[in-house]
């Protein structure tokens, strides 16, 4: 998070910039169809909502704006995350609502802040807010960034993301910050006939560094 101006009264009225881990599909709730989901947030919000570009199983969503207009994007994707929980559960049998899950990318050296002397500041998150409050022990690959899960209801939620705002504003990242890049998903390739296919579920796709006489997806049976 980087603090950009703070206003003298010491109020809560700054700029930051938070980053988000997603997988995939969450990150196809957020888009929505044609990106009609992400505008209506960046919209409504007034914040700046940027999706990381690639093929990669996990992208990173960076939220930036004034503090409450965070707040108000963060509440938006609780409540999607939310909404989608139930629409799946509407063709499942189970009965107990899981809990919504949203993962923050922080700087490793606020970690520490988060989790306060002997654990107390994330003691007192999870007992003030209701939500689920982990940080991760190991770095996230070639950074200096750590993960965050926050779960529990859309309410705890936003309730958790104030507090720990409030937490990284008095303790501002020290050193340069590596930033987490998700890496491409590596496809294994398996070669049949001639021809290599890379593997996506239980479909074989004709990899595109080898000219195709094939370039029909096959089931994997097929091949195999």
């Amino acid at each position: 998070m980087e603090p950009n101006k703070v206003q003298p009264e010491g109020g809560l009225n700054v700029t930051l910039t938070i980053r988000l881990l997603m997988h995939g599909k969450e990150v196809g709730s957020i888009i929505g169809k044609k990106g009609e989901t992400v505008k209506k947030m960046r919209e409504e919000s007034g914040a700046r909502i940027n999706i990381s570009e690639g093929n990669c199983p996990e992208r990173i969503v960076t939220i930036t704006g004034p503090t409450d207009a965070i707040f108000k994007a963060f509440a938006m994707i609780a409540y999607k995350f939310e909404e989608d929980i139930i629409n799946s559960m509407s063709n499942s049998p189970a009965t107990s609502k899981p809990p919504v899950t949203l993962r923050l990318v922080v700087p490793a050296s606020q970690c520490g802040s988060l989790i306060g002397k002997g654990g107390s500041k994330i003691k007192e998150m999870r007992e003030s807010t209701g939500a689920q409050v982990q940080v991760a022990g190991d770095m996230l690959p070639n950074s200096t960034e750590r993960a965050v899960t926050i779960s529990g209801t859309p309410e705890a939620i936003i309730q958790c993301v104030k507090q720990i705002c409030v937490v990284m504003l008095e303790s501002p990242p020290k050193g340069a910050t590596i930033p987490y890049r998700p890496k491409p998903a590596s496809t294994p390739v398996i070669f049949s006939g001639g021809q290599a296919y890379t593997i996506q579920g239980q479909y074989a796709i004709p990899h595109p560094d080898v000219r195709s006489r094939s370039p029909i997806p096959l089931l994997l049976k097929e091949l195999l």
